[in-house]
């Protein structure tokens, strides 16, 4: 597939990473040499210097030839009109970054499809609606439902305190009389791995079981983790992901948050409802403390310095807070937080990036979702054919070994499957997948 991609920060460089590892046709295009000089010496892409605005550089970029424009530069209207400019050269989908949520109401999304942008992708929304996820069961580092839930699939740390501890996953099935479970994925030591029957946990492993949504509470027991609802949060920092995170939140809990601009603690001020604004030093432990951290459930640090946030999340959690999640804007720190303590680092533009992979996934795709610091992809995908998936047990379909069938959803049920398990026509099938084994995923399920 012909993919564009205008602008090589770090949402765009993301994305061609992740593109130009499954052999596709990957032009970037950026008017910064040194950014572009950066993706020449990591990439196999091509790469064009200019103003994607211009016609000249789209013809240069060969336009009318992409099946995929991705307009993500730092300006919400240069990527607007890259869109619209796109679809009138021929590209077949348009996507484009904004920051205005407005333009997501269904009136004005009609409008913008009809000038040629297809997609909008607001990427401090999407972070927010990631926290706002990751609140709702917080005794996991992270949660991710399929179907309203019908499948659930939630990840957290083998401690000292979780039972599970040098067992197999073998014997840890054996013990568990209440519900069913698969082990999918497990981090150690910063690698991805796909656990089998003999897998051994151990301390420090990192652990995602795919089980039904009913059964996340005899999970939570079984991991040996506490129970405990959110209901006081402290957010530091005046970001617009700060501004968007509380006006979510603010519906369900006790939102405090703490920052240093005047300028905008008055502009939160005037936009939020019921969040206690507070004028301090963010990065400052003994406000902080002052401002009642150790009264806090959650504590969200979304500054815009990365290593601010996971100083003051770190020590929010020797404070006793129980939830703690950490913006970071290198993308590397994504794959580092249970190592050192932090429920959950975030990185809005890697979670935009993801959000826009799913156009470039090949078969019936219903969603897609990547864990934090996993190195593999979840896809859902929907048997919308009679072929040789209906014909064959899973243990016979020939997946790679690098992928892992996590659960399918059957109308109203959700089902873990062993490999004697049948697919049907409509089933929805939940795959669990590392980079070098998404394209023969794909194509079992084309």
């Amino acid at each position: 597939m012909k993919i564009i991609i205008a602008g090589a920060g770090a949402v765009g460089f993301h994305l061609a990473e992740l593109l130009s590892k499954e052999n596709q046709d990957i032009t970037l295009i950026d008017s910064d040499q040194e950014v572009l000089n950066h993706v020449n010496t990591h990439l196999d892409v091509l790469t064009i210097k200019g103003d994607a605005a211009s016609i000249h550089v789209l013809k240069q970029a060969q336009a009318e030839k992409a099946k995929l424009f991705i307009a993500v530069t730092t300006s919400e209207k240069t990527n607007l009109l890259l869109a619209m400019l796109a679809k009138e050269m021929g590209v077949k989908r348009t996507i484009a970054r904004i920051d205005n949520v407005e333009y997501l109401e269904a009136s004005q999304k009609e409008r913008f499809l009809k000038l040629g942008v297809d997609v909008l992708i607001c990427p401090a929304l999407l972070a927010a609606q990631e926290i706002q996820r990751l609140l709702q069961r917080a005794s996991f580092t992270d949660l991710f439902d399929f179907e309203k839930g019908k499948i659930s699939v939630v990840g957290f740390t083998v401690d000292s305190a979780c039972p599970l501890s040098n067992l197999t996953i073998r014997q840890i099935d054996d013990a568990n009389e209440e519900f069913r479970f698969k082990g999918i994925a497990l981090l150690r030591e910063g690698k991805t791995l796909i656990p089998d029957n003999d897998t051994k946990l151990i301390k420090g492993d990192h652990i995602y079981l795919a089980t039904q949504n009913q059964h996340l509470d005899a999970v939570i027991n079984f991991a040996g983790k506490q129970l405990k609802p959110i209901k006081n949060i402290m957010i530091i920092g005046e970001t617009p992901l700060a501004m968007k995170a509380a006006l979510l939140l603010e519906k369900m809990y006790s939102v405090t948050i703490v920052m240093h601009n005047r300028e905008a603690e008055r502009r939160f001020i005037e936009v939020l409802d019921r969040s206690l604004v507070i004028h301090a030093d963010p990065g400052n432990m003994d406000v902080l403390r002052a401002e009642g951290l150790a009264n806090m459930d959650a504590f969200i640090a979304l500054t815009p310095n990365s290593e601010i946030n996971i100083i003051a999340s770190l020590m929010a959690e020797e404070a006793g807070v129980y939830k703690t999640i950490a913006m970071v804007n290198n993308v590397n720190y994504t794959h580092i937080s249970q190592s050192i303590g932090i429920d959950t680092i975030i990185n809005k533009k890697l979670i935009a990036a993801n959000n826009i992979f799913r156009f470039v996934r090949k078969g019936k795709i219903e969603a897609i979702a990547s864990l934090h610091g996993v190195d593999a992809e979840m896809i859902e995908f929907s048997i919308h054919k009679k072929n040789r998936l209906l014909r064959h047990p899973i243990k016979e379909l020939k997946l790679p070994k690098k992928s892992i069938v996590a659960g399918v959803i059957r109308g109203n049920d959700g089902h873990i499957p062993d490999g004697d398990f049948n697919l049907q026509l409509n089933d929805k099938v939940i795959v669990l997948a590392l980079p070098e084994a998404i394209s023969q995923v794909e194509k079992i399920f084309m």
